[in-house]
């Protein structure tokens, strides 16, 4: 549905076929349906979401995404789809495809990738009405407490000596403080990411210059890699069955001591 008070809303499902780290991820079932599949129902159930389209190189994930109410109107271009291939190159095909083709041009346009299955829609639409209170910004960012601080991460020089990622100004050795006295940080997690068209047309980035933070509490399983398969299952059954309050799910999330 079109909502007159955040206008046009386009979600944009990526789902490659091409996945390495776990093969035909997008198709593999969990709980009963296809991974795709639920960021599909969860987008469609959203209640400002005015469409829900999925980029795909492949057939069958674009057959499977028909079923479950998406739209497919085009097919990304292969070179858009690799590895190494950006976020940036699907968002600008499909707006510009949309607007040559539809004479379509949205309001916001959502990155829901499928391998946070289990997101709700109402968190969707509450990353939505934040973003829209804040027009001076470009794109908002889903991200939860990391459980690592970076303050105490190491890179190898060339020589094969260790230096620090990261600095604090006015802190010496950050890596031998406290945990406690280094600052918070937060890991970008892909349950909901929101740019404006223009900042991905004008200056051809999907987070442009200004990011508003939008924190989870509620984080969902990314399945990047074969062993999240099962607990993103247990969380999806969860979730979809006697749900847990909030504040037992949010104990099962490690935060920084």
């Amino acid at each position: 549905m079109t909502s007159d008070k955040y206008g046009e809303i386009l979600a944009l499902i990526p789902a490659r076929g091409g996945s390495k780290s776990v093969p035909r991820k997008n198709l593999i079932p969990l709980f009963g349906k296809p991974m795709i599949a639920w960021a599909i129902e969860n987008a469609l159930a959203a209640k400002y979401v005015s469409r829900v389209i999925v980029s795909t190189d492949d057939e069958e994930i674009a057959k499977v995404a028909l079923t479950f109410g998406a739209e497919v109107p085009f097919m990304r271009p292969v070179d858009i789809s690799g590895d190494y291939s950006l976020d940036i190159e699907f968002h600008r095909h499909a707006l510009e495809w949309l607007d040559v083709n539809e004479n379509y041009k949205p309001d916001m346009v959502i990155n829901l990738r499928p391998t946070p299955p289990s997101r709700r829609p109402e968190t969707i639409d509450k990353a939505i009405e934040e973003f829209h209170r804040h027009p001076e910004v470009d794109s908002l960012r889903s991200v939860h407490l990391a459980n690592e601080s970076p303050f105490k991460m190491w890179l190898f020089n060339n020589k094969g000596y260790m230096k620090p990622v990261a600095t604090l100004e006015n802190v010496i050795e950050p890596y031998n403080q406290p945990r406690q006295k280094l600052p918070l940080v937060y890991w970008q997690d892909g349950y909901v990411d929101i740019t404006r068209p223009e900042v991905i047309l004008k200056k051809n980035s999907t987070t442009g210059d200004l990011v508003l933070p939008f924190i989870i509490d509620e984080p969902a399983i990314d399945v990047d890699y074969p062993d999240a398969l099962e607990p993103a299952e247990a969380q999806l059954r969860l979730r979809s069955g006697v749900r847990e309050s909030n504040k037992q799910e949010n104990e099962k999330v490690r935060h920084p001591s």
